[in-house]
């Protein structure tokens, strides 16, 4: 994998985690009162944060090398 696209990995890889942090805080705000309006906020915030990290993970999957004969 070229040096620049390393680098750019290990970044996405870094947001990656915090997007994944994020939506675990908002999974336990959500599994503390799931019903109220606060739950059910943490719980669309959860889904969109989920949802962000899964790009950032194809993201960074697309840069990886596929095989050495790249």
């Amino acid at each position: 994998m070229p040096e620049k696209y390393e680098e750019i990995v290990e970044r996405l890889a870094a947001i990656e985690e915090q997007l994944r942090d994020l939506a675990y805080d908002r999974l336990r705000d959500r599994a503390r009162d799931p019903d109220s309006e606060a739950g059910q906020a943490a719980n669309k915030d959860g889904k969109r944060l989920e949802q962000a990290r899964r790009a950032v993970a194809k993201a960074m999957n697309a840069l990886a090398p596929m095989s050495t004969d790249d």
